[in-house]
This record gives C-alpha cells, sequence and structure tokens, in this order.
C-alpha cells in the first residue's frame, strides 16, 4: 500500500473521525448506560461477545491464511464509529444511543482489542506476538490513536457549544466521506485488490451482513424498540475499520492484516443501505416510546 497514504492519508481520516467523535460527546454521554442500561448492555454484548466468536468461525470455516485471519480478527474487534451514527441519522434511529455505545466501546477497546490480536496471533501466527502483537508500547499507541482526538472533540464541544452542534453534521459527513476515500485509495493504489477481494470479499461480506442481523435481533428479541434495535443493528454492524487500517499498518507495520479491514470498509456502506432500507419500515410503523421521566 502507498506509504504517503500510511503516514499521512490514514491519521489523518482516523483524527477527523474520532474528532467528530469528540464533538457529539459530554459526561453525561457517558452516564447515559446507568439510566437506561438495557440497550447499551445488549449491544456491547453482541459486539464484544458474539463477534469475535462468530469472525473466529468463519476465518476457520473459510480456511484464510494466517495473516488475513489475524486481519478478520482485528477488524471485529474494532468499536463502532461515526459512520453508525451518520446511518442511525439517515433512517432514523436512536443517535444518541449511537453516540453513547461508539463512545464507551472506544474506551473498551483500548483493553479488549490488544487480546483479542494477541490471542488470534498466538493461534494462527504462533510467535508472531514477538513481533507484531500489540504488547505494552503499542498498546499505548492505540490508547492515543482511539482517544486523544476524542478528547479534544469534548474539549472543543465543552468550551464552544454553539461551534459543536453547528459543526456536528459536517463532520460527520465529512468523516464517512474521508473514511471511504481513504479506504478505497489504499485498495486502488495496490496492484492486487483483485486477489483480497477473491481472498476476502465474501467473508468480510457476510461478516457484516451477520454483524447487521445480530446488532437488529439481539435486543429486538429482548424487547427493545425498534428505532433503538436499528441503532444496534448500525452500532454492531459497522465497524471502526480506518482504526483496524492503522493499527494494522501504522503500528504493527504489516499490510497483509489491512486487507480483510480495507475490503470490508467498502462493502459495509452498501449492506448498511439495504439493512437501513428494510428495518426503517419497522421503526415508521412503530411508534416511539413515551420519553423517561
Amino acid at each position: 500500500m502507498n506509504d504517503s497514504l500510511l503516514t499521512v492519508g490514514l491519521p489523518i481520516a482516523l483524527a477527523v473521525i474520532m474528532f467528530g467523535l469528540g464533538l457529539t460527546l459530554t459526561v453525561g454521554d457517558f452516564l447515559r448506560i446507568g439510566r437506561d442500561p438495557k440497550p447499551v448492555l445488549l449491544s456491547l454484548g453482541a459486539q464484544l461477545l458474539l463477534l469475535p466468536a462468530i469472525c473466529f468461525g468463519l476465518v476457520l470455516a473459510f480456511d484464510l491464511e494466517p495473516l488475513l485471519a489475524v486481519g478478520m480478527m482485528l477488524l471485529a474487534a474494532s468499536p463502532g464509529g461515526t459512520t453508525a451514527s451518520l446511518f442511525a441519522h439517515l433512517f432514523r434511529g436512536d443517535v444518541a444511543l449511537n453516540i453513547t455505545l461508539t463512545a464507551i466501546n472506544s474506551v473498551i477497546a483500548i483493553v479488549t482489542l490488544p487480546v483479542v490480536v494477541n490471542l488470534a496471533l498466538g493461534y494462527f501466527e504462533p510467535g508472531g506476538p514477538d513481533s507484531l502483537g500489540l504488547q505494552l508500547g503499542k498498546t499505548v499507541q492505540v490508547f492515543a490513536i482511539v482517544l486523544v482526538p476524542v478528547v479534544i472533540g469534548m474539549v472543543v464541544r465543552h468550551r464552544a457549544p454553539a461551534f459543536a452542534d453547528r459543526a456536528d453534521r459536517p463532520v460527520r459527513i465529512a468523516s464517512a466521506l474521508v473514511l471511504l476515500a481513504v479506504i478505497v485509495g489504499a485498495l486502488l493504489a495496490d496492484e492486487n485488490v483483485g486477489d483480497y477481494l477473491a481472498q476476502v470479499g465474501v467473508v468480510t461480506a457476510l461478516f457484516c451482513a451477520i454483524s447487521l442481523t445480530l446488532g437488529y435481533l439481539v435486543p429486538r428479541v429482548a424487547g427493545i424498540d425498534a428505532r433503538q434495535s436499528l441503532s444496534s443493528c448500525f452500532e454492531v454492524g459497522l465497524h471502526n475499520s480506518t482504526l483496524a487500517i492503522t493499527i494494522a499498518l501504522g503500528v504493527l507495520g504489516n499490510e497483509t492484516l489491512a486487507v480483510p479491514a480495507a475490503v470490508y470498509g467498502v462493502l459495509m456502506f452498501p449492506l448498511a443501505l439495504v439493512a437501513g432500507t428494510v428495518l426503517r419500515r419497522r421503526v415508521v410503523r412503530e411508534p416511539e416510546p413515551a420519553p423517561m421521566a
């Protein structure tokens, strides 16, 4: 993949995305889980527990080569991103729930992501953790990559809330466009794009479709309303592929690890549009619940 894309494009893309997330956050968003924990806990449970297990099964079923398998597990361990909030807004989901989930999951991922990646490397690539693993120094890098832009965005929102409100939608749209541009650029810049699609196109599409389905069904079966279940669908189904690519290339320094996230980052957009179009009818038919006292 193109070196300038790695050194300039990816950090800028991720900074824009995470800064945009910070612009939407207040301390109250983190306290929301205490007031209304059920949808948050169900979505986090699906994302943190079910998806890595399902991804592991898909990787074994498709017999992916070791580094591609680890790249899939890196993708599965990555939290949802601001793209989920954009789709929730587009299809009338509970955007506040998406913001809360993304914020909490991004913090949790600082712990869970290195654990999943190191376990995957130990299983699929014995000896890999010695050279590629997310050990303490690299985990600190992940911490900085995820949290620093978010904190800056939160500070801007605290000091200039009117500016943050005005900037919210444009930054959210810009985040999605930058994400798509970087991923497409990364793929087109590499002459092996056809091979990548052949190797992981089907498995990444399946993983995305299963993630979107579980994200909706798990809370729905548990009695959560259609609007919040739709938000969970996008939050669980749309991983922060830019974060996965940045960690693969910028932290672990391995191009093959980034391939599943790059392919997934392109395929998730049409799949999310299909899911939103189908599920929006349920949201429109179901009346909104009365606000909590």
